[in-house]
């Protein structure tokens, strides 16, 4: 298997000693052995397990409460109802309560129990007696803006959550640019849709969410959990508890895939019986509490209008995109900015929009990133959307997405709300590339033509693509130290957290190269905000660009004073050394050497290089999905038989760790929210049915189809070695080429997904 995938992916040209190689990760012993420490192998000092009683209906007032009979419980330490909770909230803006009176999913959080054990804390909830008052609910976003919906927030009439981000000062939620009924008089084709993508799908890491959390004194708390943004999770939690301060430490994660990288309601309820205790309080979630009540992918939905020229320039758009946020908005507005900066790139030759947002309170639970950041909520609407006018021109969508793509001098407005001129590479060549490697060409034969039916008629192929681009890869900003010890090791004080990516194994080896010392000569700290400067975590595929700058140039700073150091001792010009393997030498004449103990001095004194990174919006990354997909006419079953997926990623840090990146695009909500993945909701009762790992449709490894990529290595420019960040969208354009493969399978265009046997079928007009 090794063998294989580095034959698949390209090695650098360059002349790196790591960079570009795989290299075993730092970890990797601690990790398949078991000494890796996770959140559930944490024990603080008279630690209490934290469980939670649970709403049984989707909207509900509290009417009365008795918790006498769990408090007299033996090894119950505390129980809290809204009564005694204080009024902490989270929510952007904040509006959730750590505890309310009004339950607004099934699931949502009715007490927390705090005892000595977890079994203990379980049969205390089970003493709670607890009187509802049941209220009617709404799941359907647009029916929740209806005049007469039952409202879940009295400060949000009409259930629509207001448009305020934490980038901007003037929000960024809708785009209106040009002149949209000019556009349109200039297109030749002009077509309307109605797209839905509601799966709500489940991120399903290994791991459930976690955290522990400790008071140090009356106004200082310590949280670890199992996130990847300590930095972010910090000021999330200070924002919510006004005068206090708090420490974040994140411990490994057991995958993540977006949804735990802020955990804001669970940490609020964990510290919050921590207060009432006293105590270290320990909250994870088991499974079945992680499917039915934490936080999944918003649902979207657009109605609009699209207008495409002779030509295939997609000139015109306008249309409302709305956006399901479920109970609570954790930052979907921010989804949603990102997200519109995305439709840029993907139609990057548009001057006319007029696209408008709504983000809209429903009483599904709370809704947040999984596997991307808005862009793949509004991509799987928009494109198929698009694909209307592309359809009427009867035009190859493969050679429409790459003329449209945004190119190097484009422009668009971005999260931030104001406008970047794209600095890129063409993208060109990777559109070409993986659309020889896939076959396009021949397998395309036009919009709902499959291109293969079975002798027997009974099983029919059809082909599809997806594009998506994002330029937060370049987000927010990072701080960090190299520090070079006298006796030969290097450390790098950067907040990077582990959520399977293997992001601090890059920015180690990143360090590795510019000091050229071994691997193992680099240690990077434990991710913890006492111990680091600022930086927002893994998210948006930042990694690379921002934490990977900031070690380079932390890395040559620390390089540069260790040089000056050594020219004063050795008398010789500073360009004239240089470094390798714990030694100082001249270039000139290598026996001149001394090693880092004799130029450092004592071995008190360090040599500490530092950096930061600023924000830059102006190069987005790439990502393009060919998929193959065959349906059995008679009972409409869909298997995804051949994907790849191509980009240009500048220089690959290690070609092993970006393969299994690629593959991320199919589980963990990615393509496979195209076929069959989602959370299933009984729509006359408000819950969901199929909260365990059995009835959740889902991938299993040795049900893999054949999958390939096309990595282009460009000289890019960034300081991370020419390399961008790849990993965040890898799924994003796959469900909208999966939809449009069915479509073109069965010959019927198919606009809501999942593509379900029962969809298909209804599709085709064979069921009603």
């Amino acid at each position: 298997m090794y063998e294989e995938m580095k034959k698949e992916v390209k090695v650098s040209e360059h002349e790196y000693r790591y960079i570009g190689k795989h290299s075993n990760r730092a970890d990797a012993a601690d990790l398949v052995s078991g000494k890796r420490k996770f959140i559930d192998d944490l024990v603080m000092p008279g630690m209490l397990i934290v469980r939670v009683l649970r709403s049984p209906y989707p909207n509900c007032m509290i009417k009365r409460i008795d918790v006498e009979k769990a408090k007299a419980l033996p090894g119950v330490i505390g129980v809290c109802t809204y009564k005694e909770a204080p009024d902490w909230k989270c929510g952007l803006p904040n509006h959730r309560r750590v505890l309310d009176k009004h339950l607004r999913f099934t699931g949502d959080s009715v007490a927390l129990v705090a005892a000595e054990t977890i079994e203990i804390a379980d049969e205390a909830l089970e003493l709670i007696d607890v009187e509802y008052e049941v209220l009617p609910f709404v799941l359907d976003c647009e029916k929740a803006l209806e005049p007469d919906a039952p409202q879940l927030y009295p400060e949000y009439p009409g259930n629509e959550i207001p448009k305020v981000t934490p980038f901007s000062e003037e929000p960024f939620n809708q785009i209106f640019v040009g002149d949209t009924k000019k556009g349109f008089e200039e297109c030749k084709y002009v077509s309307e849709g109605y797209m839905k993508y509601e799966n709500m799908a489940h991120p399903l890491p290994p791991e459930s969410p976690g955290c522990i959390a400790q008071w140090i004194n009356e106004h200082a708390v310590t949280v670890w959990y199992n996130g990847g943004a300590p930095h972010l999770q910090k000021f999330n939690t200070e924002a919510s508890i006004p005068g206090v301060a708090v420490r974040v430490i994140a411990c490994q994660a057991g995958g993540s895939y977006g949804s735990k990288q802020l955990i804001p309601h669970m940490i609020l309820q964990a510290i919050l019986m921590s207060k009432i205790t006293g105590r270290a309080c320990k909250f994870i979630m088991d499974r079945n509490e992680h499917m039915l009540s934490y936080e999944l992918r918003q649902g979207s939905r657009i109605r609009g209008k699209v207008g495409m020229t002779e030509d295939g320039i997609i000139n015109s758009v306008e249309g409302m995109w709305y956006t399901d946020s479920g109970m609570s908005s954790t930052y979907a507005q921010a989804m949603t900015a990102v997200g519109l900066g995305e439709c840029q790139a993907f139609l990057g030759k548009c001057k006319n929009w007029a696209l408008d947002t709504k983000l809209v309170a429903t009483n599904h639970s709370s809704q947040a990133p999984i596997r991307g950041f808005g862009g793949q909520e509004c991509k799987s609407v928009l494109v198929p959307m698009v694909c209307t006018a592309i359809r009427a021109a009867n035009m190859d969508p493969l050679e429409v997405f790459q003329k449209n793509f945004v190119k190097d001098g484009d422009r668009y407005i971005w999260r931030d709300n104001l406008w970047w001129d794209v600095r890129s590479v063409d993208y060109t060549r990777a559109f070409e590339e993986t659309a020889k490697a896939f076959g396009w060409k021949d397998k395309w034969k036009g919009w709902e033509v499959p291109t293969w039916v079975s002798e027997d008629g009974r099983y029919a192929i059809g082909v599809g693509v997806g594009v998506h681009g994002n330029a937060d890869i370049g987000e927010d900003p990072t701080e960090g130290m190299v520090k070079l010890h006298p006796f030969g090791s290097v450390t790098l004080e950067l907040c990077v957290g582990e959520t399977g990516g293997a992001q601090r194994h890059a920015v180690q080896k990143m360090v590795a190269e510019v000091m050229k010392v071994p691997m193992d000569g680099v240690q990077v700290v434990d991710p913890d905000t006492h111990a680091t400067g600022y930086d927002a975590g893994m998210i948006g595929s930042r990694g690379t660009i921002t934490m990977g700058t900031t070690a380079i140039r932390a890395a040559k700073d620390a390089r540069r004073k260790l040089l000056e150091l050594a020219s004063v001792k050795l008398n010789i010009n500073v360009d004239e050394l240089d470094t390798e393997n714990f030694l100082v030498f001249s270039v000139r004449h290598p026996e001149k050497r001394l090693p880092w103990i004799a130029i450092c001095g004592t071995p008190e004194m360090t040599i500490t290089g530092s950096a930061k990174y600023k924000q830059n919006f102006d190069k987005p990354n790439f990502a393009l999905y060919l998929a193959e997909v065959c349906v059995n006419l008679e009972t409409g079953e869909a298997k995804l038989i051949r994907a790849i997926e191509g980009s240009d990623v500048g220089q690959i840090i290690d070609p092993i760790n970006i393969r299994m990146q690629a593959e991320g695009s199919f589980g963990s909500a990615g393509g496979d929210t195209g076929l069959f993945e989602e959370m299933v909701m009984d729509p006359k009762i408000g819950r969901f049915m199929n909260g365990n790992m059995i009835d959740y449709k889902w991938r299993t490894f040795n049900n893999f189809p054949q999958f390939d990529t096309v990595l282009l290595e460009s000289e890019w420019d960034t300081e991370s070695f020419h390399a961008v960040g790849f990993g965040e969208i890898t799924p994003s354009p796959a469900p909208a080429a999966i939809l449009m493969a069915v479509s073109n399978a069965i010959g019927v265009e198919m606009t809501e997904y999942p593509c379900t046997p029962t969809k298909i079928l209804r599709a085709m007009g064979k069921i009603k």
